[in-house]
């Protein structure tokens, strides 16, 4: 008979309001944790979108810099004497900074992130920075990304009909002749890159020597990047920091993550989502506990133990985090697809968090069914009849 009753199921079903409630509780709950999660996802893609587009196995930097919007400079003869180790193939330069620019359209100045490299040799993974390396040489001339923020798709389409579009940058005139695709992010509303004269011109108050960014470091093949960086920071000076290229996305993901308001928000939002969907179920199993309670004295009268009823509330539980995950998981799914074609930000539903979030569901419930158990250890049959 205790296989064959779903008590559970006929205890839930039994007060339909009651389950509808519950079931938007916890989808209400699930589409909070999913939106944070996504949020702060796309919060650390977006930030390294452009460190994923660089060409390199090592990366050096100065140990003063934060994060790419707060970039400090190291010297670039340090870049000549990695040249000296063995299984270095080459090591660029690569020069970053945020500069005013017109927009054409609205006309109104904003930042955006210049970055300037030398021509010789494309360090981007990006082909249409590649097959454009002569234009990035012409004298004021850059690649603009299409995905910045508050460009008209009219001013987009001209750039990739090959069509050159002057804007104003610092107070310069420059001809955009040709895009690329990285997008915006928290950090920067988006990209121009151009060769290293160009940035120079530019920033004209930077010294072209002591003012370095970013260093890329491509190996030989059969070196492995993690001992070779390990081998180039024991020898190099300490006004350098040698890191893998895996590390500097790390290094990126870390500072939103630790040193900023933002990273904060989106775990602590997580963190309520699981709170408010605790609270809600374990309000609605602790009345269905309480309403049946006779129910269950009787049952224990009848010599079921404690460990039977206490499974009941466990799979009531279960079937609740099943029923409100469900809805939630397909309405946050929508609502990724909404704000990705809104804002272009990379708001995808991975496999991973969508079981991510149904574990922490299923543990939400079980830690309310837990809770509203005590209730039953204290049915005593004796004191109810």
């Amino acid at each position: 008979m205790k296989r064959r009753i779903p008590l559970a199921w006929l205890q839930l079903s039994r007060e339909k309001n009651r389950l509808l409630v519950a079931m938007a509780g916890i989808t209400f709950a699930d589409i909070l944790i999913f939106i944070q999660l996504g949020f702060q996802s796309a919060l650390y893609d977006s930030n390294t979108r452009l460190q994923r587009s660089l060409q390199g196995d090592i990366v050096l930097i100065s140990p003063n810099t934060r994060s790419m919007i707060n970039m400090s400079s190291f010297p670039r003869r340090r870049l000549y004497q990695t040249m000296n180790f063995k299984g270095i193939m080459s090591a660029d330069a690569l020069y970053l900074d945020f500069a005013k620019w017109k927009n054409p359209h609205t006309h109104q100045f904003n930042t955006i992130l210049t970055i300037g490299f030398n021509p010789e040799k494309s360090v981007f993974k990006l082909p249409e920075v590649s097959q454009k390396l002569d234009i990035v040489r012409l004298s004021d001339t850059m690649l603009l990304d299409r995905g910045t923020r508050g460009v008209s798709q009219e001013i987009i389409n001209k750039i990739v009909q090959g069509k050159i579009v002057f804007i104003e940058i610092e107070k310069r005139k420059i001809a955009i002749n040709g895009s690329f695709n990285i997008g915006f992010s928290f950090a920067a509303e988006g990209h121009l890159i151009t060769s290293d004269q160009n940035f120079l011109r530019l920033f004209s108050t930077r010294r072209k020597v002591s003012e370095v960014n970013v260093g890329l470091i491509t190996l030989q093949p059969g070196y492995e990047p993690k001992s070779m960086a390990v081998a180039l920071q024991n020898i190099l000076p300490n006004d350098v920091k040698v890191l893998t290229m895996q590390e500097f996305i790390e290094f990126e993901k870390n500072y939103w993550a630790k040193n900023t308001a933002i990273g904060f928000i989106f775990s602590l939002g997580t963190l309520l989502g699981f709170v408010v969907g605790t609270v809600i179920v374990y309000q609605i199993l602790y009345s269905d506990v309480t309403e049946h309670l006779p129910e269950y004295a009787t049952l224990k009268a009848m010599g079921f133990r404690d460990i039977y009823l206490l499974s009941v509330v466990f799979q009531e539980a279960l079937i609740l985090a099943i029923l409100g995950y469900i809805p939630g998981c397909a309405i946050s799914f929508y609502l990724y697809t909404l704000t990705r074609n809104a804002t272009n930000l990379p708001l995808f539903m991975p496999i991973s968090r969508a079981i991510a979030v149904f574990v922490l569901t299923v543990l939400m419930c079980t830690i309310s069914g837990a809770i509203a158990m005590s209730k039953i250890k204290s049915a005593d049959p004796a004191e109810i009849f």
